[in-house]
């Protein structure tokens, strides 16, 4: 309601009427409800982020982005499920992952795909942090709070983590703790993302758009290279205004349309058309969506064809994404019926098992590029 004063009199002594007029004709007509929100200073309070973590972020950022400006020849491999539903299940999956992590270091910079927000075609599940207990309830303050909580876990195995950033106001919550971010291809041309991405302190890749196209991709990392100024929400919960420095890590990801994008002439074609817009000729490749036809196994296909490019000499492939679960394949989130442990909710993923045999091919190409390298 909102109270307006009408003058009815030049007299100073006139005492003026008080009309309220109603606006709710006009304003929020479509809102059911709103409720309070957690201010993400306060969730940072409550969970606040360790020594030891703050130097897994640190140093796994400063990794990546010395991949992309060429000085370190390893391949960043975005790898885990297609997205969060269980603590449990992906402190398992973390564990498993750690060990292959270590192992393969020299050759490898293995970050965990922790992916809380999932983009819908239509409606659906939207992800661990607007609805955790998947069951409707939107319980969005425990959702921020499980999310923090669980990068927090996963960091203190000294793993590094990767998440896609979907909606505005959840990096507010969580960024600090992320060492690579995507931002998806529904969302690439998006100008209120490419702002974002200008701001955020981890590396950022754009997928290309949903029927192919690199061109938005490579237009989102001119703008994100750019400085902003946009509104937002700040860590206290206020409104401001933000202006970014601009984003110099940022790249492309290869990740199908139409048809799949990942064989070595798309690879050409898409570092033609970023050296024609004066950015780095650097790929990352996604294993999993269009690229594999959306058939979650053929995404092991995809990977022995890149790794082939990889061994070949290839080191404008700087990365790859795998969708990666405990188990294989997918499931419906059903009312009443217990789902099956390991298991994705969302797109299907290949087991950790079958996980395992692509990690280690990828660090054989890895080696074979070097040695092939030396021997020029």
């Amino acid at each position: 309601m909102t109270q307006t004063i009408i003058p009815t009199s030049s007299s100073a002594s006139a005492k003026p009427k008080i009309s309220t007029l109603d606006t709710t004709r006009i304003d929020d007509v479509r809102i059911k409800q709103v409720r309070p929100l957690v201010t993400p200073a306060l969730l940072q309070e409550w969970l606040p982020t360790p020594p030891s973590a703050l130097d897994v972020v640190e140093h796994s950022r400063a990794a990546i982005s010395r991949v992309l400006h060429g000085q370190d020849d390893r391949l960043v491999v975005v790898v885990g499920p297609c997205s969060i539903h269980d603590h449990d299940q992906a402190m398992e999956y973390a564990c498993k992952l750690k060990t292959q992590a270590e192992a393969l270091a020299s050759e490898l910079i293995v970050v965990m795909r922790v992916y809380f927000e999932k983009p819908r075609t239509t409606v659906g599940w939207k992800g661990y942090i607007n609805d955790p207990h998947m069951d409707g309830s939107f319980a969005i303050n425990e959702g921020v709070q499980m999310a923090r909580a669980l990068l927090l876990d996963i960091l203190e195995l000294g793993l590094p983590v990767a998440t896609e950033f979907l909606d505005l106001l959840s990096p507010q919550f969580i960024s600090d703790l992320v060492s690579w971010g995507a931002i998806g291809a529904r969302t690439t041309e998006s100008q209120s993302h490419r702002q974002l991405a200008s701001g955020l302190s981890c590396p950022v890749g754009f997928k290309n758009g949903t029927d192919g196209g690199v061109k938005v991709a490579s237009d989102a990392i001119l703008a994100a290279e750019s400085v902003h100024a946009f509104m937002g929400m700040t860590k206290m919960g206020q409104s401001a205004i933000f202006e970014t420095r601009g984003n110099k890590d940022c790249h492309v990801i290869l990740r199908g349309g139409k048809q799949p994008n990942y064989s070595a002439e798309d690879v050409n074609a898409a570092c033609e058309l970023l050296k024609k817009s004066g950015l780095r000729e650097q790929v990352m490749i996604d294993l999993s969506h269009a690229n594999s036809s959306k058939q979650h196994a053929r995404q092991i296909v995809v990977a022995e064809d890149v790794a082939r490019q990889v061994a070949e000499g290839d080191s404008r492939i700087m990365g790859l994404m795998i969708e990666s679960h405990l188990e294989e394949g997918r499931q419906d989130i059903v009312e009443g019926q217990e789902l099956r442990h390991g298991v994705s909710v969302t797109d299907a993923c290949i087991s950790f098992d079958q996980t395992v045999p692509v990690l280690e091919q990828l660090a054989q190409a890895v080696r074979a590029r070097r040695e092939k390298r030396a021997g020029r």
